[in-house]
């Protein structure tokens, strides 16, 4: 045995204690710590034989003896007076198995997360359930159109560029696609559970999370109706705004990961700056309200994301072809223009121009920057055509303020040595 070998007993038996303190603590009936603990090694003793007798066989006949004991179990605890159905302890006897045998063969990192995951799951079994009972045929819905759009749509796409200037490829489009779909995954979720509980803060930031756009047309509207809202809907929209620079990082960190200490830093500065505004407006902020985001769409809607999908491509082909006929400046104009309504398209196009170093992350920043200043830009338009007297009051100074540290932000950064 070498220093690896005693590296994979000592994980062995760290995820044999782990899924096994588990239930020891809610299941002791069946197998506790000690039981898994000697199942994890037990897998991988049975890995280190096939290694050296070159016969993966030797691991099947074990499994087959563990399975057949756990059987046995089984059988007898159908004798009890009130015999538990469920399964989940033997299931994961088992899985403890593999995952110990597999140690010995793959990835050490690998089996780590999936014992880790076990284990989570495993112990928050009573808020998954509880989770799964909230849900209705519009959550499902939900899920389900994700899981085709990035179990079933992505894989089958062809990994190959096409079209004009070479920068089109299908699978990396649809990839960007579930990416986006799955941030709006995530805040649609939330509200779901949080909105009927949700202040004003959460509102402004699951605003942000599904779309600081739409929530600016949402609460921009309500004070139509409700006049004496418009220091709320200012603090709701700003906030929403601020975390969509927080999304756009996270984009970033995805796309061009290697490049992030270098985007992050004057964003973060601009962050920090709408969270500041945010903080003036909430405390001058002394009005009652129950208004609240309206229940947002299903994000993972296919006519929704095959939109994102063609202007995604239609913003790649733009930067490709801007770049082309009128330098590096044609860019500038793409990222006011595609900022407008979208940020994303223009942040992930712009990401995957730097990740592929095709232009210099300082630029990169700047014109991703640009973009953001643009969408607070169209943001503003909309107050100002449906918001009331005094969102307009409001908004104007803070996304002016905004927008002028932005554009200096831009201009005196200082670049990267």
């Amino acid at each position: 045995m070498d220093y690896n070998d005693f590296m994979i007993i000592g994980i062995s038996i760290g995820l044999g204690l782990l899924i096994g303190l588990q239930r020891e603590h809610v299941d002791k009936k069946i197998a506790g710590i000690r039981t898994f603990t000697l199942i994890s090694i037990f897998g991988t003793i049975s890995g280190f034989l096939a290694r050296e007798f070159e016969s993966v066989w030797i691991v099947g006949l074990n499994g087959l003896c563990l399975a057949v004991l756990i059987g046995m179990v089984n059988i007898l605890k159908t004798r009890e007076e009130n015999p538990d159905p469920g399964q989940t302890t033997e299931i994961a006897m088992l899985l403890v198995f593999a995952l110990g045998a597999y140690l010995v063969f793959g990835s050490k990192l690998l089996i780590v997360g999936v014992g880790t995951v076990t284990a989570v799951l495993l112990h928050f079994k009573d808020t998954i359930e509880d989770f799964v009972d909230t849900l209705d045929g519009k959550d499902m819905k939900a899920i389900m159109q994700f899981a085709a759009i990035s179990l079933i749509i992505l894989p089958i796409l062809p990994d190959q560029t096409f079209g004009p200037y070479d920068v089109l490829n299908a699978r990396e489009i649809w990839l960007m696609v579930v990416l986006i779909v799955g941030i709006g995954l995530v805040g649609y979720f939330l509200f779901q559970w949080l909105s009927k509980e949700a202040g004003t803060i959460t509102n402004g930031i699951l605003g942000g999370l599904i779309s600081s756009t739409a929530t600016t047309f949402t609460f921009a509207g309500l004070t139509k109706d409700a006049p004496k809202t418009g220091k709320l809907a200012a603090f709701v929209i700003v906030t929403a705004s601020a975390i969509a620079f927080m999304r756009v990082l996270v984009e970033v960190a995805v796309v061009a990961p290697n490049y992030l200490w270098q985007i992050a830093p004057p964003m973060l500065g601009m962050f920090v700056f709408m969270i500041a505004i945010c903080v003036a407006l909430y405390f001058y902020n002394n009005e009652e309200s129950d208004e609240e985001i309206p229940s947002p769409d299903n994000p993972a809607q296919l006519k929704g994301a095959l939109i994102f999908g063609f202007l995604y491509a239609v913003v790649l082909l733009a930067v490709a072809a801007s770049k082309d006929y009128f330098g590096e400046s044609g860019l500038y104009i793409v990222s006011i223009i595609s900022g407008l309504t979208d940020m994303d398209a223009i942040t992930l196009s712009l990401s995957k121009m730097v990740n592929s170093q095709n232009i210099e992350a300082d630029q990169g920043w700047r014109l991703i920057l640009l973009a953001g200043l643009s969408n607070l830009a169209f943001k503003g338009g909309v107050v100002f055509t449906v918001g009331n007297k005094n969102l307009k009051k409001y908004i104007g100074i803070a996304f002016g303020l905004c927008i002028v540290v932005g554009l200096l932000a831009i201009f005196l950064w200082p670049k990267a040595g």
